[in-house]
């Protein structure tokens, strides 16, 4: 599974990369979570508002509010 988090650094984008990777964690998957700063690549990605979290290429956030631990495990899921 490919995670990307996306955002160019602000404290919420920090906080959605610690959400995934204890997603990944606590879930036990075999995931990669690769994270993007560069404001043009995140365009790119269609995220128009920050942070965005994309599995295996869809996003599945966009913006505030952060969703919690437990949502972003049910993201996850979904995926697997």
């Amino acid at each position: 599974m490919e995670i990307k988090v996306l955002g160019p650094g602000c404290a919420n984008c920090f906080k959605m990369e610690e959400l995934a990777k204890t997603a990944v964690k606590e879930l036990g998957i075999d995931a990669t979570v690769v994270k993007i700063t560069d404001i043009v690549e995140i365009a790119r990605q269609g995220i128009l508002s920050t942070p965005g979290l994309m599995v295996n290429g869809k996003i599945k956030h966009s913006g505030k509010p952060l969703p919690s631990l437990e949502k972003v495990k049910e993201l996850f899921k979904g995926e697997s």
